[in-house]
């Protein structure tokens, strides 16, 4: 698969952080990479379905396999990149669409301020931290085949809480079996903190809400998206 981009930076980046991954097995190996061309071809992955296409009863198994193979890889010395600029980029960069009205009326600045503290606390009690893909939602995860599992594209790699990496798939089952629900299947399936998880999930639900608010997007799973960036609402314990 040949990959082009106007970014030569962007491009080398992606490079080196495809490269740190490649003990695992499960990204794309880079056969070639021409910095000054801005071009770098990639293994094309068999049968290379998108993971939200694939059977959901299997997936929180994969996922788990998954994240295993992505975070044994060895946290690189100096890696330049951490969760916590992670969020304050995206905080900041996501925070600015508050004022827009459609947005506004959904999601106010208390709301905003609320997730920020969340993520601050969870930060802040980072106890394990790995080599993180740093973008792993079912989009950027593609099956490659049964002797393969599933492979993980367009790493942004940091290094933070194992919890980030099933984030973005835990609040994908707004308006299908429930956050909370899937939550507690993913944490078992990963060896995850499943209260971690869960507040994870509510960090982050502003940004779907927004999401969904700009390419549209079931009202069952907005509501639900809202009610978790909401205060008060208790966490749950998958793990016992």
């Amino acid at each position: 698969m040949l990959k082009l981009s106007p970014d030569k930076t962007l491009l080398a980046g992606q490079v080196e952080m495809l490269s740190v991954f490649t003990e695992s097995g499960r990204v794309p190996a880079v056969l070639a990479a021409d910095a000054e061309a801005g071009a770098m071809v990639l293994e094309e992955i068999l049968p290379g379905t998108v993971a939200e296409d694939l059977p959901r009863a299997s997936l929180p198994g994969q996922w788990g396999e998954l994240l295993a193979a992505l975070h044994s890889v060895p946290v690189p010395p100096r890696w330049r990149s951490d969760l916590r600029g992670r969020f304050e980029e995206s905080f900041t960069r996501i925070g600015r669409r508050l004022s827009e009205p459609a947005i506004a009326a959904r999601i106010d600045e208390g709301t905003w301020q609320r997730a920020i503290r969340r993520c601050e606390t969870l930060l802040d009690t980072q106890s394990t931290k790995v080599l993180l893909h740093g973008d792993l939602h079912p989009g950027n995860v593609l099956d490659g085949g049964p002797s393969r599992g599933l492979v993980a594209i367009d790493p942004k790699a940091c290094v933070g809480d194992p919890c980030f990496d099933a984030v973005d798939y835990v609040v994908g089952g707004a308006g299908h079996e429930g956050v909370e629900a899937r939550c507690q299947v993913v944490a078992a399936a990963c060896g995850l903190d499943g209260d971690r998880l869960f507040a994870w999930s509510r960090v982050i639900a502003p940004m779907f809400v927004i999401a969904h608010l700009t390419y549209g997007g079931p009202e069952g799973a907005l509501d639900e998206l809202l009610a978790l960036a909401r205060p008060h609402r208790s966490a749950i314990r998958p793990n016992g």
